[in-house]
């Protein structure tokens, strides 16, 4: 049985691929720990690559990869990458993107096959200056319908910065019921919590879906 209807795969061709420009190759990874959702997460990716020439996706085993994952800066598994035709561009999900985060996953999509967000042009500018090691954990859960606002702007985020030709920004959702040790190193009480990283150190944590500006000012916030 399919895990998107017939009438969801309509909808999905016709509002968000029939927008697609360049090839999109989707990249999973599938570890032994926390893959409770590792056969969803495979056959999700599979469905959605059917539905349109310009997707494409892979499968592989994090445990014996290693050497595939760290050139995709992929630390742990389960986790999907959506490259444009297998070029890293920071746009990530730890964890199976279900629920409110579906949507989300679609339009990033859509995003990275365009090679463009709707940033406004003087975030756009701030962020292809950015030249630190960057890191947004956004912690989600399928339920929580402010989550993918904050994915998305953590992606959006990471998008702009690589296209600039930086790469320097990871964009990261992280499903905390699949990573609860990391949403208890993190004290998430509350999602979307957002976490960043600047160099491999934690600068700044805030909860909520913050508006673009809002978002900017904590990211620059935690580069100061």
């Amino acid at each position: 049985m399919g895990l998107i209807s017939d009438g969801d795969k309509k909808v999905i061709k016709e509002e968000f691929f029939s927008k697609l420009v360049n090839p999109v190759k989707i990249i999973t990874f599938i570890g032994k720990e926390h893959c409770q959702y590792c056969e969803q997460l495979k056959q999700l990716v599979q469905e959605i690559s059917e539905l349109s020439d310009l997707i494409s996706y892979e499968i592989h085993d994090f445990d014996t990869e290693k050497e595939l994952a760290q050139k995709y800066r992929i630390p742990m598994a389960p986790a999907v990458t959506i490259t444009q035709d297998g070029k890293d561009l920071g746009v990530r999900y730890f964890g199976l993107p279900a629920g409110h985060e579906f949507g989300a996953f679609l339009e990033d999509i859509v995003d990275v096959s365009r090679g463009e967000t709707d940033l406004m042009p003087d975030t756009k500018e701030v962020l292809k200056s950015i030249d630190k090691d960057v890191q947004i954990y956004v912690f989600v859960t399928p339920t929580c319908p402010y989550c993918p606002a904050a994915v998305r702007m953590a992606h959006k985020f990471a998008l702009e910065n690589t296209l600039a030709g930086k790469g320097k920004i990871l964009g990261d959702m992280v499903e905390a019921i699949e990573y609860p040790d990391l949403a208890d190193r993190y004290r998430v009480m509350a999602v979307p919590k957002i976490v960043i990283k600047v160099d491999g150190e934690d600068k700044v944590e805030f909860e909520g879906a913050y508006p673009e500006k809002m978002f900017l000012e904590k990211l620059l916030t935690a580069l100061e």
